[in-house]
């Protein structure tokens, strides 16, 4: 059989089972914040669809609910971790401000200000 007469043979990979992130029995629900934390990142946004495997459908429900749980405060919109940082960080600017500085003037010529 000549080369270009061969029909296209496709190589199967091998198929990998994942289990599917929500079970038939789990309810997409604000109030269910066990299951809501697994689809938030650790800075606190909602992961996408191609992070989590989810379907259309229940990504849109699972946004929904992040966010209406966020609204009730059952979620946090930021961890723990970035309040701190933030805490910290504005703490520290604030000394710097009130700290004064010394007034000094520019010394462009050493000849000018040499003691005789």
């Amino acid at each position: 059989m000549d080369k270009s007469k061969r029909p296209f043979i496709k190589k199967k990979r091998p198929a990998r089972r994942r289990l599917p992130p929500i079970q038939s029995g789990d309810r997409i629900d604000y109030r269910n914040t066990s299951l809501l934390s697994r689809f938030i990142s650790e800075q606190g946004k909602i992961l996408s669809r191609r992070v989590t495997r989810l379907t259309l459908k229940q990504q849109r429900l699972i946004t929904i609910a992040i966010k209406q749980a966020r609204i009730l405060s059952l979620l946090p919109f930021i961890t723990n971790d970035k309040q701190l940082e933030r805490i910290e960080s504005t703490t520290r600017t604030a000394n710097f401000r009130t700290k004064k500085k010394k007034f000094e003037p520019k010394r462009k010529n050493r000849f000018f200000f040499r003691k005789k």
